[in-house]
């Protein structure tokens, strides 16, 4: 089919780009061994795509299309450089003696390499923060001045993070391909702690302005349906429902000039309900599962709240049995804090400040604000002012983020 203008044609090409540059980029990272060669390959077949179409009309496999003339654009540029550099003539060499009929193998192979990529860019050799960074940047395309933002740094920052991470890529000769066997769990944790590392600075920003980020959320669910999508494994589907029923929450966690408004005080029925009955869908199918671990529980608590009416109608019970076996599974103060919340909602304020005095006297959580924050609210609710106000300027000198600190702020204008 010829389209009739160029502008037509621009179009088609820009929504291409959108819906299928990371799985294209992922085939020629594979094809050509190569983040730089690959991602300037991308680019080259989208800008040829524009004036070959008008030219010829939409090909019947635009994938196929745009992999196959990414490849030939990349092996032309290096068969240029060849000319100069004599180490370029052997990978020249190899990679037209391997000729690939792209359009018989594009669909069988497209998702093996999404997933190819993303364990690739999540791989533990790799700097936490750079993995983070550069599965924003290869798997979900985020220009590197949107990674800055959502991370208030620097795009150079960013970018030197991105570099060196390709570099330890190349020079370590991490390998492109998806774990089997032995190696599959652990690194499949490592690729689920960068996805729920970039959710959770979406969610509940570390600092800043905003409280929440869509966009980063948005892209760690995205992430998770991809990872759900070619390889259902129990914790998979679980870190996905817990992102649900979260993200479930999120115009009812703010007021509309952005202050934070707790659990307790949420208009529920702002609450998304088909986010709500998916999370909880995909979390009971998980539970089942002998293998269900920590992402399944935290979202099986999730699911608990999102069940209840209100906070007086939770089943407080059951959230402080998850927490145990959350505990059994990954011992760790801020899982005790979480604890020691739903034991203050069940069992009354001091039950709660016993647990969080005791994790604040093992000289755990010091320094975090949302414990002293806890402990001081769990005082106000038992009128105890002076212990109440101690622990809220506490709270107040940790915070980092500006809507939290204007809560913290509130609450201790109210205490008079």
């Amino acid at each position: 089919m010829i389209l009739d203008t160029t502008k037509d044609v621009r179009e088609r090409v820009a929504s291409l780009y959108r819906s299928e540059s990371r799985r294209i980029l992922a085939t020629l990272i594979r094809l050509l061994g190569d983040f730089e060669l690959a991602e300037e390959a991308l680019h080259e077949a989208f800008a040829a795509a524009v004036e070959q179409w008008t030219k010829d009309g939409m090909p019947s496999n635009p994938r196929a299309w745009l992999v196959s003339t990414g490849r030939f654009k990349a092996i032309d540029s290096m068969r240029r450089l060849a000319r100069f550099d004599a180490s370029q003539s052997e990978l020249v060499e190899h990679l037209e003696a391997e000729r690939h009929d792209v359009a018989a193998e594009i669909d069988n192979e497209v998702k093996d390499d999404e997933l190819r990529l993303i364990f690739t860019c999540c791989h533990p050799a790799l700097a936490a923060d750079a993995r983070v960074a550069l599965t924003l940047r290869e798997v979900c395309g985020l220009a590197t001045e949107e990674i800055a933002r959502a991370f208030l740094t620097t795009p150079s920052t960013i970018a030197q993070r991105i570099v060196r991470a390709k570099a330890k890529i190349r020079d370590a000769q991490i390998p492109y391909r998806i774990p089997t066997g032995a190696d599959l769990p652990d690194r499949l944790d490592t690729v689920l702690q960068v996805i729920y590392l970039v959710f959770n600075e979406g969610y509940s920003a570390s600092s800043g302005a905003s409280l929440t980020r869509a966009d980063l959320s948005g892209e760690a669910i995205r992430l998770g349906r991809i990872l759900a999508e070619l390889l259902p494994e129990t914790e998979v589907l679980g870190l996905l429902a817990l992102m649900l029923l979260q993200e479930s929450r999120r115009s009812a966690r703010t007021t509309p000039s952005g202050d934070l408004i707790l659990l307790s005080d949420q208009d529920r029925s702002l609450w998304k309900r088909e986010q709500i009955l998916e999370g909880t869908r995909l979390a009971q199918r998980a539970l089942a599962s002998p293998s269900a671990g920590v992402y399944t529980i935290q979202a099986t608590i999730a699911a608990v709240h999102a069940e209840a009416a209100g906070t007086s109608a939770t089943d407080w019970s059951r959230i402080i049995g998850l927490y145990d076996v959350l505990l059994q599974m990954n011992p760790s103060p801020v899982i005790e804090l979480n604890r020691a919340a739903a034991v203050a909602m069940n069992r009354g304020p001091l039950a709660g400040i016993e647990i969080i005095d005791a994790i604040l006297a093992r000289g755990e959580l010091a320094n975090y604000h949302l414990a002293h924050s806890a402990r001081a609210d769990m005082y106000r609710q038992l009128g105890r002012r002076e212990e109440a106000r101690l622990s809220y300027k506490r709270a107040l000198s940790l915070v980092r983020q500006e809507p939290e600190r204007r809560f913290l702020e509130r609450r201790l204008n109210e205490l008079g």
